[in-house]
């Protein structure tokens, strides 16, 4: 894929751009549980902070945890200076993203981690100047797979009505929110699918970025889309 065959490339943030050091999620979790009365496994972790089950309110609910009141304790646990301290930009992303602002294509991120979260983030990092638009989805905006917080980010952007454009993200709702918006969709799956279970259906299924430089293969037919049974009200707040 060259940067040229799209007019505008959106992206995720989390597990997509960007991750977090697994102590840090790990400290997160065990706060939170200790006030919920409920001690989280490595692997519901993992689960959770990357989606890996489908829908993370689910997968609470499974628990037994109501998952409102999971995410207020969650995100009053959050640190952002430590949560920005633990982070990290995969390597294959930022080669990615050089080559898309080299050919001064519009870029775009859309991400459910919120707003107090993800902007310490990207500024600890420094590359809070690769975009020309950034959204932190709130009630306000929608969430993924709604299309409505991607086509802000696009009219932010210029572009309004049809556009030949694409968005890559590593969950089943960022493929949701890409096809709703009549865009063309890239998951990038770096936890491997026979460890989330199932495959993802997208236009373009990646281990990771380096393969968009012109061996990213379309999605088989036979492979089940479990985002377009998905409705907007599924998205939720917690990372993505």
């Amino acid at each position: 894929m060259r940067p040229e065959e799209y007019d505008v490339w959106l992206f995720d943030l989390d597990g997509t751009i960007v991750d977090c050091e697994p102590t840090y999620a790990r400290g997160v979790f065990d706060r939170t549980g200790e006030r919920l009365g409920y001690e989280f496994s490595d692997r519901e972790i993992e689960d959770l902070w990357h989606g890996l089950t489908g829908t993370r309110n689910d997968h609470l609910r499974a628990c037994g945890i109501d998952p409102e009141r999971f995410w207020e304790v969650f995100h009053e646990e959050e640190d952002p200076a430590k949560r920005a301290a633990a982070s990290y930009v995969y390597d294959d992303a930022r080669r990615l993203i050089d080559r898309l602002r080299e050919a001064n294509v519009p870029l775009g991120v859309v991400t459910h981690c919120a707003a107090f979260l993800a902007y310490p983030v990207i500024e600890r990092l420094e590359i809070d100047d690769w975009f020309d638009a950034f959204l932190a989805c709130d009630e306000a905006t929608g969430y993924k797979p709604d299309p409505a917080p991607v086509r802000q980010v696009l009219e932010e952007l210029g572009f309004a009505g049809d556009v030949d454009g694409v968005l890559l993200g590593d969950g089943e709702s960022d493929v949701g929110a890409a096809w709703n918006a009549g865009l063309d969709a890239v998951h990038v799956e770096r936890h491997g699918y026979a460890r989330r279970g199932r495959c993802v259906r997208a236009d373009y299924r990646v281990p990771d970025f380096e393969e968009l430089r012109g061996v990213a293969s379309p999605t088989p037919p036979e492979f089940n889309a479990a985002s377009e049974a998905r409705e907007p009200g599924d998205a939720v707040s917690g990372p993505d």
